[in-house]
């Protein structure tokens, strides 16, 4: 992979009812190379369409991957890595980093009635996981590529710590994002320039 290839990792912070989303362009190289945020609600169904906006209003045709740190952020808002991937025209991993029996019978015990039905019905669509080894076992479901491509590009991004560097970056900047906007008291704003902050 070459030093200068993008990736957009997506990790969230969330309290209450709202998660703040960071969106974070790393290169292979490890230069962090753009932010963006926004928002979605906790317990809701909205962080597919979140995702997809973050990704069209960073406006970068150079990143060529999006890492997403798992895929049920917010309290079971499940991300549909299908929907996001015919968005983005990109291949799309969803990265977890502890093994897992699934999401299923937790979904089952939070939710009734349509809002189970929904939940469930997305999570099931989506393509199962594969181990990837970098050192520990991470997770991960992709669409867009194959297994073994999935697992090469996670390992170029991991270059240490057990985590890819797109994910590890957006997350800390989620949670920062995440405190300012909550020590201010206001909804995360949208700048002129297309991108959004706290």
């Amino acid at each position: 992979m070459k030093p200068g290839t993008r990736a957009l990792g997506v990790a969230e912070s969330y309290r209450d009812d709202e998660s703040t989303l960071a969106g974070c362009v790393v290169r292979a190289d490890r230069v962090v190379d753009g932010f963006v945020f926004d928002s979605c609600s906790v317990g809701g169904t909205d962080a597919t369409d979140s995702i997809r906006r973050l990704f069209d209003r960073l406006s970068r045709p150079d990143v060529q991957y999006l890492l997403l740190a798992g895929i049920a952020p917010a309290w079971f808002n499940v991300v549909d890595l299908h929907r996001l991937h015919e968005a983005t025209d990109r291949p799309v991993l969803a990265v977890s980093f502890e093994a897992s029996t699934g999401l299923g019978d937790a979904i089952r015990e939070a939710f009734t009635g349509e809002a189970r039905r929904h939940r469930l019905e997305t999570y099931r669509a989506q393509p199962p996981r594969h181990p990837v080894d970098v050192g520990e076992t991470l997770f991960v479901r992709t669409v867009g590529t194959d297994s073994e491509d999935a697992a090469r590009i996670v390992r170029e991004f991991t270059p240490e710590g057990g985590r890819p560097e797109p994910v590890r970056v957006a997350r800390i900047a989620a949670r920062a994002a995440d405190s300012l906007r909550r020590r201010s008291g206001t909804a995360t704003g949208r700048e002129s320039d297309g991108h959004s902050l706290p």
